[in-house]
């Protein structure tokens, strides 16, 4: 067994769609990046390249590189699952949470919890999507900016 922590924090920008989890969220600001600036699923990604040994997200997808721009970040999952299987490793569980002082994310958990599973091969209970504020505190708590944080459990395959 092996065990993986990811974080990623991406800056609100207008004129942007809001995507968490692989799922679009009406708002009216999105994450920045280089491709769809997903940070749970960005985190999610580093989290299973950190359990394999295999470096993280920047060095498998670096925003030098124009074929990501605006990539799908469920697309880059796809990829970091493929490596793992290569390496005869598979994922058991993700747990992961947003911080955001808004929008309101509990109605689409379930969603979320969904789209990720078929991405990783899972089960949605075997995905966890939860989310915090921090109370007005700092960047997330102003409303400039989204973080998130995810571990994740691999196996033998």
């Amino acid at each position: 067994m092996r065990v993986g922590l990811g974080y990623d924090y991406h800056r609100l920008e207008a004129g942007r769609k809001l995507i968490l989890g692989g799922v679009e969220i009406p708002f009216g600001k999105g994450l920045a990046g280089h491709s769809d600036g997903d940070a749970l699923t960005h985190a999610i990604c580093d989290a299973l390249l950190g359990a394999a040994g295999l470096g993280d997200i920047g060095q498998h997808f670096p925003d030098t590189d124009p074929q990501w721009k605006d990539a799908s970040s469920l697309t880059l999952l796809a990829q970091v699952v493929e490596r793992l299987r290569a390496k005869g490793l598979r994922v058991a569980q993700v747990d992961s949470v947003i911080i955001a002082e808004a929008p309101k994310l509990a109605p689409h958990f379930a969603r979320m919890r969904e789209t990720l599973a078929q991405a990783l091969g899972l089960e949605p209970a075997e995905v966890n999507v939860k989310a915090k504020t921090t109370e007005g505190l700092e960047a997330v708590g102003r409303g400039e900016a989204m973080a998130a944080q995810a571990i994740v459990v691999l196996e033998s395959a």
